[in-house]
């Protein structure tokens, strides 16, 4: 996987630069590549989209939990980063999609038999 078109792909989701938030970027990479399937193509470009996906949602949870302590004239919170988290999360659950031929599955079922 290629930490650049990661970085540069992040930048397009997030709309912030990827340098300011490198170690974040770096983080969702290796996310990404445990996630990954013992023999699946690590170079598929795929996987950047979702890593870049994931520091998008990483970074929108950060921004979100900070707004939050703000607070309004009439003394409520400010529920402004919901929305955003809301469309990185649609945006994660799409890519997740995208790679789970690549991936390990992020949902586990409980089966009972009688």
């Amino acid at each position: 996987m290629n930490i650049d078109s990661v970085k540069t792909l992040f930048e397009l989701f997030s709309g912030e630069s990827a340098e300011n938030f490198a170690p974040l970027v770096r983080l969702a990479v290796d996310e990404t590549e445990k996630m990954l399937l013992p023999n699946a193509d690590a170079s598929d470009v795929r996987l950047g989209f979702l890593a870049a996906a994931i520091a998008n949602y990483r970074l929108r949870q950060i921004m979100a939990s900070r707004d939050r302590s703000q607070v309004t004239y009439a003394g409520k919170m400010l529920d402004s980063g919901a929305a955003t988290v809301s469309g990185a999360e649609k945006l994660l659950r799409d890519y997740l999609g995208l790679c789970s031929d690549l991936i390990k599955p992020q949902t586990f079922v409980f089966a009972a038999f009688s």
